[in-house]
């Protein structure tokens, strides 16, 4: 038999190895591991379809096969270096036939190779349970602010000042508005998200505060814990008062990307189409086509998101009236890293 270790001990090894198939570790793994995978994305069907077409007899012999000859040439590669002293752990979806055949081969050939209980399955309970509870320990303190106001630019600026911070469109990879996709840059998964999240929160001193930007529930395809959006609508908030003029010029620097491809903005806004109908589609991107993007922002921001933030902070963030008010007249680094000295 094999040795097994609990999710306690991943500190212990040298190396974590997730033998899913590459697809399966592309959603989500353990952070930290790297994946050797005993089937392919396309060997497991196979095997999936003989078991379920023929027999699990039949899908085992062949799935056999395929997964020695995977660790085979693992062996020949990824492992040949190793020293007799490295102690990998090594983990499938349940902790079951594909991470104990990379155990017990391993096993045979000197290593201390231990499989992990459970497999992934418990590493994502593991993230599920810790994220229910985890925010309310956490002494949150809310940046908001209207569209373009520079919540993302303090946030920034605090990190850098040395202060803690949840940058959460950092982890989406998302700027959390209809126009907030981040160019050449794919959101992660869910799981993925949930267990990058989960390393930040850990990595925080509880006794020091936390600062995060006010977002709804979900940034872009990503839907934030429960427990983190009670516990950003229950806390202290600094709300950034910011003239239009600054706004608009700061967010034609942080959506170039749209300068640079009209199209794609065309397109993007089509989204707002069920909010403001067509005749005003087509006079914004009548301006788009002519290069207004200025006067373009100003009526987005006061059309469309500047609104939508009234209702939405009157409504989920109640102590927004005792928050601390910070004024910018521009939105320079220099400007905010001495905001954020202050704070």
């Amino acid at each position: 038999m094999f040795r097994t270790a609990k999710l306690s001990q991943l500190d212990e090894f040298d190396e974590i190895i997730d033998v899913r198939t590459p697809a399966e570790f592309a959603e989500d793994h353990i952070p930290g591991a790297i994946n050797c995978p005993v089937l392919s994305d396309a060997e497991r069907i196979t095997v999936g379809t003989l078991y379920i077409q023929q027999s699990p007899f039949e899908a085992r012999k062949v799935g056999a096969a395929l997964v020695a000859k995977n660790i085979a040439e693992h062996l020949q590669t990824r492992f040949c270096n190793h020293p007799k002293s490295w102690k990998p752990l090594i983990y499938c979806w349940r902790g079951g036939q594909r991470s104990g055949a990379m155990t017990i081969i391993l096993s045979q050939v000197g290593w201390a190779a231990h499989k992990l209980e459970g497999g992934y399955k418990t590493y994502r309970h593991d993230v599920r349970i810790k994220l229910e509870s985890l925010p309310d320990n956490l002494k949150l303190i809310v940046i908001c602010g209207p569209t373009g106001s520079g919540k993302s630019r303090l946030l920034h600026a605090l990190a850098e000042s040395g202060q803690q911070v949840l940058d959460l469109e950092a982890l989406a990879k998302h700027r959390g508005s209809v126009l907030g996709r981040w160019p050449e840059h794919a959101q992660p998964s869910q799981k993925g998200f949930e267990g990058q999240l989960l390393q930040v929160l850990q990595s925080f001193d509880l006794t020091r505060p936390v600062y995060v930007e006010a977002e709804s529930n979900k940034i872009g395809r990503i839907t934030l814990p429960n427990s983190l959006v009670t516990a950003m609508h229950s806390s202290d908030c600094l709300l950034l008062d910011t003239a239009i003029e600054v706004r608009v010029a700061g967010l034609l620097e942080d959506y170039q990307h749209y300068l640079d491809d009209p199209e794609l903005l065309v397109t993007h806004l089509q989204a707002l189409y069920r909010f403001h109908g067509a005749k005003l589609l087509e006079h914004w991107t009548a301006l788009i086509h002519t290069g207004d993007f200025a006067t373009l922002v100003g009526e987005l921001l006061t059309l469309h998101y500047d609104p939508s933030y009234l209702r939405a902070t009157s409504t989920h963030y109640p102590l927004i009236e005792q928050a601390q008010r910070i004024s910018l007249v521009e939105l320079s680094g220099e400007c905010l890293k001495k905001v954020a000295a202050s704070l």
